[in-house]
């Protein structure tokens, strides 16, 4: 057993295709194509219902875009802060691996 975490890159990487490509498959459906018309409805009342139903799904659509997009954001800047730590990392170990004089650094 090991002592740590790790973190698997490529599924963090797909987390975020996954929801760019949900919030772009929402973003090409409009819920506003259900409100129609008087006569599409036979009624008044029930398409004014249907059109206030539609305005406020659309309201919350736009609210799942919103925060789905800040989710792949940070998704992907998490991917980026990994790979920028394990960098650096791996340049602090080289620089050690290719120090052929000097103090042992492990020394201290």
């Amino acid at each position: 057993m090991t002592d740590g975490f790790s973190v698997d890159l490529g599924a963090l990487e797909d987390a975020a295709t996954g929801v760019n490509f949900t919030i772009n498959a929402i973003r090409k459906t409009k819920v506003d194509k259900l409100a129609g018309q008087t006569d599409d409805y036979g009624h008044d009342h029930l398409t004014k219902t249907v059109k206030d139903f539609c305005d406020r799904w659309e309201i919350g659509v736009e609210h799942l875009v919103k925060d789905g997009t800040e989710i792949a954001q940070r998704l992907t800047d998490s991917v980026r802060a990994y790979v920028t730590a394990d960098e650096a990392a791996k340049g602090r170990l080289d620089g050690v691996y290719a120090k052929p004089t000097g103090l042992d650094p492990a020394e201290h």
